[in-house]
C-alpha cells in the first residue's frame, strides 16, 4: 500500500533557523546575568560574607558585558534576538542600538558603585534580609527596559524594577521608610495602570507590540486611529515614573526614607528608565504626535525644571534638597524631548547619562556629610571642610556639575539645550534651563556655605578619616564626571549618534525585519 511522501515543512518564514552566533547573545547576556545572580544570592542569603563577594564581581562583569555590548553595536549596528526562536512580530524581541547600550552601560557603572558603598552603609541585617538580591533583580529590570525591543516587555521590565524596588525602600521597616513606601508605591503602581491601559489601546489600534513593526506602521495609522490620544496616555505614564510636575510629588515624600546606598540608585536609575521610554515612545514610535505634543512636553518640562530647583532651595535636610535635584534634571530632559532636533535630543540623552552618575555620586556624598556631621540637617551641619578637605573638594566638584558650570560634565548638555532651544526661537526654553541652573547654583552654594565652610556647632573640628569603601565608590563617579567635562567630544559624538538613530530608524527597524517589514 502506498503511503504519502512525508515533507519537511518549511519554518524559515516564522522560525529562526540558522544558529546563533556567540556574539549575539550579548544582547541577552546582561539581564541574565543579572537574574541568574539575583537567584543565586537569594538561595545564599543566610551567608552574610558570601553576599558581598558574590555582588561585586557581578557587577563589574555587568559593566564589562555592557561596555562589550556598546562596543558591537557601534560597530555593526542595531542588534536583534528573539526568545524561542519565533522571529518578530510572533516572537518577543531584545533590539539594542547605541541608546539602548549607552544608557545600561551607564546604569551598571552606578550599580558597581552603588555597591561597593553598600559594604560600609548595608550592615548584617540588610544582607541577610536581601539587599543583594534585590539590587540584581533591580538591575535586571533596568538593564531589561533598556534592552527591550517589545513594549509589552517594556511593561514587564518596569514591574520588576517596580518590585525590586519595594524590597529595598523597605529594607530595614522603620516608620519612616514604611510610610515613604506606601507614597511611592501608590503614585507608581497608578502610573503603571496607565501604562498598561496604553498598552492595551496600542495592540488593538496595531495588532502588534513590537517596537520596529509599530514604528513602520505608526505613520500609514495616524489619520485613521487616535494615535495623539495614544501618546498623550504614554506621556502621561511615564511622566508620573519619571516625576515630572504635576505628578511628581512622590519622589521627595519617599527617596529621603531608605538606607543613603537604596536613595542614590533610585535617584540614578529609576526617573532615568522613564525619560528613556518617553524618548523610546514618542522620538521614535509617534514623531508626529510628539511634534503635536511638544507644547505640552515643552510646559511640563519648564515648570518640573524651575519648580524643582524652587523646592530644593526651601529644603533644610539634604535628602529631600538632592530629590528636588533630580525633578530639576527631568525638566531639562523633557525640554529637549519637547524640542525635538537632532541636537536637542543630543542634549537630553546627554543629561540622561550624566545625571544616572551624578545624582549616584550626591546621594553617596550626601551618606558622608551626615557620617562626618552626625545628621542631614544643614542647619546642624558644619566644618566638614576641616573635617576632611579631601572630601570636600570632591563635593565642591560634584556640586559644580549639578549647577552646569565648566569644565564639568553638567556643563555641556545644558549648554546643547540652551543651544537647541534658541535655534527654534524656543526663547523661553533656553530660559527656563538658565533659570534652573542659577537656582541650583544658590541651592548648592548654600549648602557647601552651610554644610562645609561654616564653622563646626561643636568644640571638635579634627580630622575625619573616610573608609575607603566609601570613598572608592565617589572617586569612580567623580572620574567619569571630571572626564565628560574636560573632554566631552567622545560622549557628545556618541550622542548625536544616538540622535540620528532616533530620528531615522530604519537601521532599528532593518535590525529586527532584515526585509524591512514584517511578515
Amino acid at each position: 500500500m502506498a503511503t504519502p511522501t512525508q515533507t519537511i515543512p518549511d519554518f524559515s518564514a516564522a522560525l529562526v533557523t540558522s544558529p546563533v552566533p556567540i556574539a549575539d547573545w550579548l544582547v541577552i547576556a546582561p539581564v541574565a546575568l543579572c537574574i541568574t545572580l539575583g537567584a543565586i544570592l537569594l538561595m545564599a542569603r543566610g551567608s552574610v560574607r558570601l553576599q558581598a563577594s558574590l555582588a561585586i564581581p557581578g557587577l563589574a562583569l555587568l559593566v564589562a558585558l555592557d561596555a562589550a555590548l556598546l562596543a558591537k553595536v557601534m560597530t555593526g549596528g542595531p542588534l536583534t534576538m528573539v526568545m524561542g526562536r519565533w522571529l518578530p512580530p510572533f516572537g518577543i524581541a531584545f533590539t539594542v542600538d547605541t541608546l539602548s547600550a549607552v544608557m545600561a552601560l551607564a546604569a551598571a557603572i552606578a550599580a558597581l558603585a552603588a555597591g561597593i558603598h553598600a559594604l560600609s552603609d548595608i550592615d548584617d541585617g540588610g544582607r541577610r534580609y536581601g539587599f543583594f538580591p534585590f539590587l540584581m533583580m533591580l538591575m535586571a529590570g533596568v538593564t531589561g527596559a533598556f534592552l527591550t525591543g517589545d513594549v509589552f516587555n517594556l511593561y514587564v521590565w518596569f514591574e520588576v524594577l517596580l518590585i525590586s524596588s519595594f524590597g529595598l525602600l523597605i529594607l530595614g521597616s522603620e516608620r519612616g521608610q514604611i510610610d515613604g513606601a506606601m507614597k511611592y508605591a501608590v503614585l507608581n503602581l497608578l502610573g503603571t495602570t496607565l501604562f498598561l491601559i496604553a498598552v492595551g489601546i496600542l495592540y488593538a489600534i496595531f495588532g502588534t507590540l513590537n517596537m520596529a513593526d509599530i514604528a513602520t506602521k505608526a505613520g500609514e495609522r495616524s489619520q485613521t486611529a487616535p494615535l495623539t490620544t495614544l501618546a498623550a496616555l504614554f506621556l502621561l505614564a511615564f511622566a508620573m515614573k519619571a516625576a515630572a510636575f504635576p505628578v511628581n510629588f512622590w519622589l521627595p515624600a519617599s527617596y529621603h526614607t531608605p538606607r543613603i546606598v537604596v536613595s542614590a540608585l533610585f535617584a540614578g536609575l529609576l526617573t532615568k528608565v522613564g525619560i528613556y521610554a518617553l524618548i523610546r515612545v514618542l522620538v521614535m514610535l509617534f514623531p508626529l504626535e510628539r511634534e503635536e505634543l511638544s507644547l505640552l512636553i515643552a510646559i511640563t518640562g519648564a515648570a518640573t525644571a524651575i519648580l524643582g530647583a524652587l523646592g530644593a532651595l526651601a529644603q533644610d535636610d539634604m535628602r529631600k534638597l538632592l530629590g528636588y535635584v533630580v525633578i530639576s534634571g527631568i525638566g531639562n530632559m523633557l525640554i529637549g524631548i519637547a524640542v525635538g532636533t537632532p541636537g536637542a535630543l543630543s542634549g537630553t540623552v546627554f543629561y540622561a547619562l550624566n545625571s544616572m552618575l551624578l545624582m549616584t555620586a550626591l546621594y553617596l556624598a550626601a551618606g558622608q556629610m551626615a557620617f562626618l556631621g552626625g545628621g542631614f540637617s544643614l542647619t546642624r551641619l558644619g566644618g566638614l571642610y576641616r573635617r576632611n578637605g579631601f572630601f570636600a573638594a570632591i563635593s565642591l566638584i560634584l556640586f559644580f556639575a549639578a549647577c552646569g558650570l565648566p569644565p564639568f560634565s553638567g556643563f555641556w548638555p545644558k549648554l546643547v539645550l540652551v543651544k537647541s532651544s534658541l535655534d527654534v526661537g524656543a526663547w523661553w526654553l533656553a530660559a527656563a534651563v538658565l533659570i534652573s541652573g542659577l537656582l541650583t547654583t544658590i541651592c548648592f552654594g548654600r549648602v557647601f556655605l552651610f554644610a562645609y565652610w561654616r564653622p563646626a556647632t561643636e568644640s571638635a573640628e579634627t580630622h575625619v578619616a573616610v573608609g575607603w569603601r566609601a570613598m572608592l565608590p565617589l572617586l569612580l563617579l567623580t572620574v567619569f564626571i571630571v572626564g565628560f567635562g574636560l573632554l566631552p567630544e567622545r560622549l557628545l559624538a556618541l550622542t548625536q549618534s544616538v540622535a540620528a538613530e532616533l530620528a531615522d530608524p530604519y537601521p532599528y527597524i532593518q535590525s529586527v525585519f532584515p526585509g524591512g517589514v514584517a511578515p
